[in-house]
């Protein structure tokens, strides 16, 4: 059983940690909240939370999320895989060190990749919780996607059990590769779908800096997010052709006619690099 091993959850006074510990806590699983300093451990203690050294933590887990950024995720898998136990299992919440093959691993062990998929923009979300969880992993439905870095596919079906609970309410988990999970994220959720959202704030941020009243401008740039949005990705109505016409004025004006190479291998590898320090 899932809840007789020790999970040892790396970074659980982070971000992600944070968002995490609450359903470890609702599922009923053993786990403790690692943290490098005192003070983070008596953070942890504070909320309720199991806490130990990281590293006491590490040898002694049958699981260890790695809930921690990038960057750290390298060096922290240098320190810290030496010392898990044989048949120990490894998930880490992002493939940006896996795939810039700067996850130390070791044969012994099973290493998995998974991420959440965040509530989607035209989910059906019921109650005024649900809507009010942009995030997931709290009330809001959402899928993730889940990847076998190495190890069996035992140890995966444990591990998805795992992650459907740390992200939960899950609605469906996609098996795919690390490699196309970095296709995903950061190629086309971060370079470009992050970007377009950074571009349009800047855009209802310029029409009002052009003397349109601040209200004036948030209604209307919102609803015209929500509405061309609606007709690219749920064809619920064709664009107008002078809206036609528009787009491909602001593709010339405003993309780069290459800007799709950012889906390739070697600008994947790029923007891991920068993303992980390694630049």
């Amino acid at each position: 059983m899932l809840k007789d091993k020790l999970i040892a959850l790396v970074g659980a006074g982070g971000k992600m940690g944070r968002r995490i510990s609450p359903n470890l806590q609702k599922f009923g699983y053993s786990f403790v909240g690692c943290e490098k300093d005192e003070e983070g451990l008596k953070a942890l203690e504070a909320s309720g939370i199991a806490a130990l050294k990281t590293e006491e933590a590490v040898a002694k887990a049958d699981f260890i999320i790695f809930s921690v950024p990038d960057a750290a995720l390298p060096g922290l898998s240098e320190s810290l895989v030496p010392l898990m136990k044989p048949g120990a299992i490894a998930i880490t919440l992002d493939p940006a060190a896996a795939r810039a093959g700067k996850l130390v691993t070791r044969e012994d062990c099973t290493f998995i990749v998974t991420h959440p998929c965040h509530p989607p923009l035209f989910g059906e979300q019921n109650t005024a919780e649900e809507k009010a969880d942009l995030f997931g992993g709290a009330a809001a439905k959402q899928d993730i996607v889940i990847a076998l870095m190495q190890g069996s596919e035992e140890d995966l079906a444990q591990a998805e059990i795992l992650c459907r609970h740390m992200f939960n309410p899950v609605v469906d988990c996609f098996r795919i590769t690390v490699e196309q999970m970095a296709i995903l994220e950061p190629a086309a959720a971060e370079v470009v779908v992050a970007l377009c959202a950074t571009i349009m704030k800047e855009a209802i941020d310029e029409a009002i800096r052009q003397g349109v009243p601040e209200q004036a401008a948030r209604s209307f740039l919102l609803g015209h997010i929500q509405i061309p949005l609606a007709i690219v990705l749920k064809s619920s109505n064709p664009f107008s052709d002078a809206a036609k016409i528009a787009v491909e004025y602001g593709r010339k004006h405003v993309l780069r006619d290459d800007w799709k190479s950012v889906f390739q291998p070697e600008k994947i590898e790029e923007v891991l690099a920068e993303m992980l320090h390694l630049k």
